[in-house]
């Protein structure tokens, strides 16, 4: 599971990694185009996480039918709002682009890569769906063979695109398309071909059903809004930071972020976990099962957190040296080698927020998942960084220490939250009892 989630991480470092040796300026227009990518992303978890979970309610209820019907559904959503999605972003991107990048360089480096990047759009939003499904009915292992088969592809392609065939930044663009596409016609050929899954297709008897797109969007909708939250966050983030330092530090940041990213990778793999195991516990009225996977996945995921930020931040000069190797962009050394010491300071933290809103996926209860999320990231990140900027006169460094404050106090919140649910549920009058 840990290994599989991974994938989809290392296509955005591996772009960045090699894209550095073009300069900061690519590097930059990578970090600008990242939390538009993220947009695209967030829709796609959603309706990733809102059809797993509604998934796995009905096989841990003994629903085959209503799971069968609600991976149809899921897949039908998925194609309707990747078709939105990728005109909007294809045919508005440069003119988002106009008010937010200064450097025409930069500018025309950042339009040509989140064009071609949108063009993939369905494909990433297949593979995405796809593996949530498996995932839904247990079959972690094929979508982690998928994914990984894809993300090793795309290390490959990437060098050959971006300096072998010349293609420069938009070389890095064709290898995430290219590799994302072949990792879904394999996930394809399980699903419809091969047919041996859990879950089957119907399409020809299919028919709309109003309560299961319901299902689906109660938990999708606000699990696509926390991560377009977070994708807003990145976005006003780049602003407050390239007005402090320009470019140079949008490029700092990009690195630094996707570091985190790989940072947090077991506990995105756990999520996932976390979203089928507490909705079937769930389904099945199973609240002690519940109780106990919850916390036993905060506690494992706070140790594994633990050692990977002790290992970052020893670790941090070497780490940098991966984005440094390129002449034009050895300068950002030290900013990339502070940022990672400073941030990998609330790792650790991030289990008990994660999981917290996972577990409010699987439940059913995706608005508390989202105000955990919203509290994080819109109402604490942005002012908070800016006081830290400012008003202490930190500079870059106190939008760093920013985000350690930020995440550290909306993780805690949610925990706490996430905690007195799962009392309630357990403490839950039995109405047979009651009636007896």
């Amino acid at each position: 599971m840990i290994i599989a989630m991974s994938a989809n991480t290392i296509y955005n470092v591996t772009d960045a990694v090699w894209v550095s040796g073009l300069g900061s300026s690519a590097l930059a227009a990578v970090g600008y185009v990242f939390p538009f990518f993220i947009m695209a992303m967030a829709f796609a978890t959603g309706v990733g996480v809102g059809g797993g979970a509604a998934i796995s309610r009905r096989i841990g209820s003994k629903d085959k039918q209503g799971a069968d019907s609600t991976a149809v559904h899921t897949l039908l959503i998925m194609v309707l709002i990747a078709l939105t999605f990728t005109v909007i972003f294809y045919f508005f991107i440069d003119e988002v682009f106009m008010h937010l990048i200064v450097d025409q360089t930069t500018f025309n480096l950042a339009v040509s890569y989140a064009k071609l990047i949108a063009l993939g759009t369905i494909v990433v939003f297949f593979a995405f769906i796809a593996t949530a499904i498996l995932r839904s009915e247990g079959d972690a292992n094929r979508a982690m063979i998928a994914l990984l088969f894809g993300s090793g592809l795309n290390i490959v392609l990437d060098p050959i695109f971006i300096y072998t065939l010349n293609f420069g930044i938009e070389g890095a663009a064709y290898a995430t398309v290219l590799s994302m596409s072949i990792a879904s016609l394999i996930l394809f050929y399980w699903l419809f071909l091969k047919k041996n899954t859990y879950i089957t297709f119907h399409f020809k008897d299919f028919h709309l059903d109003n309560q299961i797109i319901k299902d689906i969007l109660r938990v999708g909708i606000p699990a696509s809004l926390m991560q377009l939250s977070m994708s807003i966050m990145m976005v006003i983030m780049n602003e407050i930071i390239s007005g402090i330092k320009g470019d140079d530090a949008v490029a700092i940041y990009t690195v630094g972020w996707r570091i985190a990213t790989i940072a947090i990778l077991p506990l995105v793999g756990m999520s996932t976990a976390v979203v089928s195991v507490t909705g079937a516990a769930y389904g099945a009225k199973e609240y002690l099962k519940l109780k106990v996977s919850y916390y036993y996945a905060i506690k494992i995921g706070f140790l594994i957190e633990l050692v990977i930020a002790i290992l970052t931040f020893i670790g941090a000069p070497v780490i940098t040296l991966a984005f440094t190797q390129a002449e034009n962009s050895a300068s950002l050394a030290p900013g990339i080698i502070t940022l990672l010491q400073i941030i990998c300071i609330f790792y650790p933290m991030v289990a008990f927020g994660m999981f917290s809103s996972s577990m409010f996926q699987g439940i059913g209860k995706g608005v508390n998942s989202l105000i955990v999320t919203l509290f994080r990231t819109i109402i604490l990140t942005t002012p908070i960084s800016l006081l830290f900027a400012y008003t202490f006169d930190l500079g870059l460094v106190g939008v760093w220490w920013g985000l350690v404050v930020a995440n550290t106090i909306g993780s805690t919140v949610a925990f706490l939250w996430g905690r007195h649910t799962i009392f309630n549920l357990n403490h839950k009058p039995d109405p047979q009892v009651d009636k007896s």
